[in-house]
């Protein structure tokens, strides 16, 4: 009986649970093909896709390398023109203010040659005036002085060269007069 039920069991139902020998044979050889095929074409694209992307990574940080190279150059060349720039304007600043200093001095020299030039011109127009009221005096005091003279000695004085000298005469004696008066006031 037992033998029965072990070719029973061998002839009928089959256990779901161990596979069948040809199906195990089958999925050996479909998995074989697979395999194959997946080695073949699946995995060198991978390959290439890997070594591109590695490649690409690379020369990304290759090309950031470099371009943080030239930006580490570039900042040092801003800063040294920026230095140079502020130092041409604290230069720029110093000639400016030289040059106002220079300016004001010329214009306190220009001030002082104005003034003295005014101050000359108004010595020199009050001198004048002080000729002419000179001048204009003696011709009165001559034109009294000979009237009074002519009336003094009783003739007249109405020659010209003659009432010029007593005029001339009659200033000296008031100016040496008035000259030892304010000289001696003086002292």
């Amino acid at each position: 009986m037992q033998t029965q039920i072990i070719l029973a069991a061998g002839e009928g139902e089959l256990n779901p649970l161990v596979p069948h020998p040809i199906e195990i044979v089958l999925s050996l050889v479909v998995f074989g093909i697979l395999f194959f095929a997946v080695k073949k074409y699946v995995v060198p694209s991978f390959e290439k896709t890997y070594a591109e992307r590695t490649q690409a990574i690379e020369g990304g940080l290759a090309a950031a390398e470099t371009k943080q190279a030239e930006a580490d150059a570039k900042l040092a060349e801003l800063e040294k023109q920026l230095g140079d720039a502020r130092h041409e304007a604290a230069r720029i600043r110093e000639e400016a203010r030289e040059q106002g200093a220079q300016i004001v001095a010329e214009m306190r020299e220009q001030a002082q040659a104005e003034s003295s030039r005014i101050v000359e011109h108004g010595k020199a127009q009050i001198e004048a005036e002080r000729q002419q009221a000179v001048t204009s005096l003696r011709a009165e005091v001559g034109a009294l002085a000979t009237g009074l003279a002519g009336r003094i000695v009783g003739e007249s004085l109405d020659d010209e060269a003659r009432q010029s000298r007593v005029v001339d005469r009659f200033l000296a004696e008031l100016e040496s007069d008035g000259s030892t008066t304010s000289g001696s006031g003086v002292n």
